[in-house]
């Protein structure tokens, strides 16, 4: 994320312009913006003249820019868009005023948000600008007969490729060679800064030797290897838990996020320091025992947009929480540690003292 200026806008909003230069940009934006938000930025939109109305040609694209209220915000991951819609109230064409409008918002197209930014929404632009100085991380994981790789974005890890060559003894054994083959072909066409290398055993060692001999650009790639249980998501979880993104790409959340879900779950296994479901999580904050307060992104949303089903006002939370010392991590519903909190109801804590 590059942000261009920061002001002040009407009625104490804060205006922010920016440009989103990836799709982790664009899934940031769409956890801060909000119904009622100004967005302005160029778009075409097609206008139908006078002339037209009674060929009814459908019109034609003109190009504007636009300030629209949001009413609703969509992030299509897989277009590489983020699709904002609400009424026009300010515009370079003043007979377009009123109607409708989709803001198509691609990477490294400009816009300007006027809002009250709240805290944690501020943060998130911040960390999204941070991390623009990120490497792009790949996690391969090996093991007999079967190969993975996982990209990392800010959203979360996302599978890039699954191989399956059955190894050792038997009828449909393969030699090893060919599962690193494989492997060593699909990360050569990853264009990423870093690899980690990992698995059980000494698999990945063994791995490593074939790249160093028949793909010596990927083993220049690699950057560590991490011994694990297991291979996929699993082998993934055991990566990012061990700190060893973080080694690679330090502003990324979703380290943080599976140390943290770790710690919590092991709290409520024993009973001790951890609250979790709004009602308890509300009663923690109040009695300033808050330590760290977990929170799912779209839970967040929803509740922020009025969608939400929770009797206590989720920013009444946050607001608590902060004055009382304790700090907020926004979890993202993309990745696993995210699954785990929304099995929680979509927010939790780890605790300063067990409350009674």
């Amino acid at each position: 994320m590059r942000i261009s200026s920061r002001g002040r806008g009407e009625e104490g909003r804060e205006r922010i312009t920016l440009v989103p230069e990836n799709v982790d940009d664009l899934w940031h934006l769409s956890y801060v913006l909000e119904p009622g938000d100004l967005v302005s930025g160029d778009t075409t939109r097609r206008i139908q003249r006078d002339d037209e109305q009674m060929r009814d040609t459908g019109g034609e694209r003109e190009h504007l820019n636009v300030t629209i209220e949001v009413d609703d915000v969509e992030f299509a991951r897989f277009a590489n868009r983020l699709r904002v819609g609400g009424v026009i109230v300010s515009c370079s064409r003043e007979d377009q005023l009123g109607h409708h409008h989709t803001l198509n918002v691609e990477e490294r197209a400009e816009i300007t948000i006027e809002k009250q930014f709240k805290a944690d929404q501020i943060d998130r632009i911040e960390t999204a600008e941070q991390a623009a100085e990120n490497p792009d991380v790949a996690i391969a994981t090996v093991e007999e007969g079967a190969a993975y790789i996982h990209t990392v974005a800010q959203y979360g890890t996302e599978e890039y490729a699954s191989i399956t060559k059955p190894t050792g003894k038997g009828e449909y054994a393969r030699p090893r060679s060919e599962l690193f083959d494989e492997l060593g072909s699909a990360l050569s066409h990853l264009e990423v800064d870093a690899i980690i290398l990992a698995g059980p055993g000494f698999t990945k060692n063994d791995a490593m030797d074939y790249f160093e001999d028949n793909f010596p650009a990927v083993a220049e790639t690699i950057v560590t290897t991490v011994d694990t249980a297991g291979v996929g998501d699993r082998g993934v979880h055991e990566v990012l838990k061990r700190g060893a993104v973080d080694d690679v790409q330090k502003q990324t959340r979703i380290a943080e996020e599976a140390n943290l879900i770790d710690e919590l779950m092991e709290n409520i296994s024993t009973g001790a320091k951890a609250a979790y479901g709004v009602e308890q999580v509300a009663e923690a904050a109040e009695f300033g025992a808050v330590e760290h307060l977990l929170l799912l992104d779209s839970r967040l949303r929803a509740e922020r947009q009025g969608d939400g089903d929770w009797d206590v006002d989720v920013n009444d939370i946050i607001d608590s929480v902060e004055q009382k010392g304790g700090e907020v991590t926004v979890f993202s519903a993309e990745f696993q540690p995210g699954e785990q909190l929304k099995n929680l109801g979509g927010i939790a804590a780890v605790l300063r003292y067990r409350l009674q």
